[in-house]
């Protein structure tokens, strides 16, 4: 046998060993008798995501194909096997009974290669408790009563700038202009910058704040790579920031950490509580571990709160509008009780005044419920699990777990009715009744949305601020029924939502 003919002897070896290995993992649930849908070699069971459909359409697509036939379901999350959780009380035993076993996400992070991957969604095991513990106490209702002015001074601007708008034309497309109200709203409490974006939609911050959903460094067989070997991948120094995105927020930070500490600024928003954290290093937590963060940290916590709190809390916004738009009479019910309440109040709009906005707080849950912003949850199993009452059902170590939150929420056998806009569902006789882990906009158990008060905060301010100034109704351009982007993890439109806006 030449050398040639031995290499190629070889390479057809080495490429059918690897198909054989590929192909006995896709054959992991079947061995194991559980109900599975037969997947692509390359995407597992996310083909045809970004293209042809939208994450949100394979969680509900497997939800209800897979319902009723245990527990979970086998799904592959491009090329390894994951369980797809279909009874809300395994959710509940993950989630919060038996959270220890289930404590990551089991998402990429290279927080030093890729210092903004160190935040705290991405984190896991001691990284993540750790740096829980120094960002919860800058969450209490206490910190949110200080931002609280800080809010409403954006929502100000912003129904200036609305109302300038339709002097010339009625009709708006909300989306971008309740966008740029959240990423002022971030912008200032998160970054500790103003920026303005209501009126000058063209900024700086604005536009790379778009561009941290579009700009992506990795294709699909880079994401592939990275979701299939993530240990081999750090090994390997990869990143999944794109570069111009990370200098741009390090830059930013640190140039504000710098202005503030010369000139001794506070302005009491979450920016001043991670300086805090960064410049206290004697502060120790109760098990002794040292509760101060570096830059790094600081930008990556920075980071996640545009993230985490401008797409979900400007989509919450537009998808509200959109419904309320629809639904007169919500809207009409939901302006008086807003009006009731401040004239309550003197006519102020105070941080106490909105826990007495019931109804309107019913209407951003059943929003949440209806367009979950986030529609599927991250964990990964540390140990064997075996399915409380099932035991043909395990989850091995290490295994991903997701729970489709957003499937869930459209299940009739949880919602009557599920498809149709109903502040109802979140009366309080009804929420007495329920069970909380069937409603999980903001997660549940231990590793809950830690910024779950200043989102509820945000929203119920911009809606406040639009209600009590204009009424909104559909038109021509709106689009009925609502169209997804299937480009998007989260769900979004497919594009804007217009909508007449009226002065009162």
């Amino acid at each position: 046998m030449s050398v040639t003919q031995f290499l190629l002897a070889a390479l057809l070896g080495l490429f059918g060993y690897g198909f054989y290995l590929l192909r006995k993992r896709f054959m992991y649930w079947e061995v194991r008798g559980i109900a599975y849908e037969k997947p692509n070699y390359l995407l597992g069971n996310l083909n045809g995501v970004r293209s042809t459909r939208s994450f949100l359409e394979v969680w509900m697509s497997t939800y209800k194909k897979f319902k009723g036939t245990g527990p979970f379901c086998g799904f592959f999350w491009f090329q390894r096997p994951a369980a797809f959780i279909l009874d809300p009380k395994l959710a509940k035993s993950i989630l919060i009974k038996d959270f220890n076993n289930f404590v990551d996400r089991g998402f990429y992070n290279n927080p030093e290669d890729d210092p903004l991957t160190g935040q705290l969604f991405l984190l896991d095991g001691h990284r993540w408790r750790v740096m829980r513990n120094k960002l919860s106490p800058t969450f209490t209702s206490g910190k949110m009563k200080y931002m609280f002015p800080t809010v409403c001074r954006v929502g100000e601007e912003f129904v200036r700038v609305v109302s300038e708008a339709i002097k010339e034309e009625p009709i708006l497309e909300m989306r971008d202009y309740l966008a740029r109200f959240t990423t002022d709203v971030i912008a200032t409490c998160a970054f500790g910058i103003d920026v303005n974006s209501l009126k000058n939609p063209n900024e700086e911050f604005r536009q790379m704040g778009k561009r941290v959903f579009t700009d992506l460094r990795n294709g699909r067989i880079g994401l592939a790579m990275i979701n299939s070997f993530p240990e081999l991948c750090r090994r390997l120094h990869v990143k999944q920031t794109p570069d111009h995105i990370t200098e741009f927020y390090m830059r930013i930070v640190r140039e504000n950490i710098e202005y503030r500490e010369r000139n001794k600024i506070r302005r009491n928003d979450f920016f001043d509580m991670l300086l805090d954290l960064k410049n206290n290093k004697l502060m120790k937590s109760e098990d002794g571990h040292d509760m101060s963060i570096t830059v790094e940290e600081l930008a990556a916590q920075a980071y996640v709160f545009l993230v985490a709190g401008f797409e979900t809390s400007s989509t919450t916004l537009s998808f509200a509008l959109y419904e309320l738009a629809q639904h007169q009479a919500v809207q009409e019910r939901v302006r008086k009780e807003i009006l009731e309440v401040l004239d309550r109040h003197s006519g102020e709009f105070t941080y106490e005044s909105m826990a007495e906005m019931t109804y309107l707080n019913q209407v951003i849950l059943e929003t949440l419920r209806l367009y979950t912003v986030l529609p599927v949850l991250n964990r990964k199993c540390l140990e064997d699990y075996v399915v409380p009452g099932h035991p043909k059902y395990v989850i091995k170590k290490n295994k991903r777990i997701l729970i489709p939150v957003g499937a869930m929420h459209r299940d009739p056998d949880l919602y009557p009715n599920p498809d149709v806009f109903n502040p109802d569902h979140f009366s309080p006789e009804k929420v007495a009744k329920r069970d909380s882990i069937e409603f999980l906009a903001f997660g549940e158990g231990p590793r809950n949305c830690i910024g779950m008060r200043f989102g509820k905060m945000e929203v119920l301010i911009g809606l406040v601020s639009l209600l009590r100034n204009f009424r909104f109704s559909v038109c021509d351009k709106t689009t009925i029924p609502m169209e997804y982007n299937v480009a998007s993890y989260l769900v979004s439109p497919k594009s804007g939502i217009y909508l007449r806006v009226d002065r009162l």
